[in-house]
């Protein structure tokens, strides 16, 4: 089974590309939803996250306050580098999880939506490596404008990520997402072909 690593900096469109695989049949790995749900209520994650940033992260139902969680440990590369250190061994035991349910289903190719693939040398490996790429001042406009960050959240989330030339330079594959959505489905149908052509 081929491992297709998906990434892309945060407001790139990474999700859009990834949906356009799953439309056409791909199995799509998505480390943001099991990070998701490795931090559900009582799960050991989830309080060592309470430990590590405020206990009063946590709801009186148990659910995480995402959105202050993000607020504190986006702040600087400390406190990401922190986060990072509770989930990512997590996330990444489940995504081996889930490749190997994959690979037994018969499944020719996967595909491994992975904000920090490149920042965790996990695009290392992966048989191709896909970079989704936009300009830092459209992803901006996009965070801002979709999501609802103000421009300073936005700004400050996208300067704890990697550089774009340093992830773009890991790529066997770049799509470029400074356009409309009709300008990404060529891109994504040509790199459906190269996966294929494996």
């Amino acid at each position: 089974m081929r491992k297709i690593g998906l990434t892309g900096g945060i407001g790139s469109g990474k999700s859009t590309v990834a949906k356009l695989l799953a439309e056409h049949g791909f199995v799509v790995v998505d480390a943001d939803k099991i990070a998701r749900e490795i931090m559900e209520p009582g799960s050991p994650v989830l309080d060592d996250v309470a430990a590590a940033f405020g206990e009063d992260l946590i709801a009186e139902d148990g659910s995480l306050d995402r959105g202050e969680l993000a607020r504190r440990a986006f702040v600087d590369k400390p406190s990401t580098e922190k986060l990072n250190s509770i989930t990512h061994p997590a996330i990444r035991a489940e995504s081996e999880r889930r490749f190997a349910a994959a690979e037994a289903a018969g499944e020719p190719a996967v595909v491994y939506d992975m904000p920090l693939l490149v920042e965790l040398g996990m695009h290392r490996d992966m048989d191709l490596t896909v970079v989704v790429d936009v300009d830092a001042e459209e992803r901006v406009r996009r965070l801002t404008a979709s999501r609802g960050l103000d421009e300073a959240d936005a700004r400050a989330r996208i300067a704890q990520q990697i550089d774009a030339d340093t992830r773009n330079a890991a790529a066997d594959i770049i799509i470029d997402n400074n356009g409309a959505e009709t300008d990404l489905k060529p891109q994504v149908e040509r790199l459906i072909e190269k996966i294929r052509q494996f």
